[in-house]
């Protein structure tokens, strides 16, 4: 499997994803519906919608939020999060670059 990485930073490093106002979720499903990238599921047991895969939520995106009737979907600051992806983004830079070398048999 491929690693997925925004900017330079892998994906899973990336605190960006949906909230689910549990109180406000009707469990209508259109999130399910508008969002590509099957971050959305709708849990059986309460009929609420759940954030079932967050990382598959693409950093900065949140064009989801209006498709809840009820104002149920929020994210974190997009302001914020631009200063945490400079953040990452220096971190991963930082990084050593390890070369690996395989030797053939």
């Amino acid at each position: 499997m491929a690693l997925r990485a925004y900017l330079g930073i892998p994906r899973e490093m990336i605190p960006w994803a949906p909230t689910i106002d549990s109180d406000k979720c009707i469990g209508c499903g259109d999130c399910l519906e508008f969002c590509p990238n099957d971050v959305y599921l709708l849990f059986e047991a309460d009929q609420k919608m759940q954030v079932a895969s967050p990382n598959n939520c693409v950093p900065m995106c949140d064009r989801c939020v209006t498709s809840c009737q009820n104002e149920a979907i929020s994210f974190p600051d997009k302001e914020e999060m631009k200063k945490v992806l400079q953040q990452l983004r220096q971190q991963v830079q930082a990084r050593p670059v390890v070369q690996i070398q395989m030797n053939p048999q």
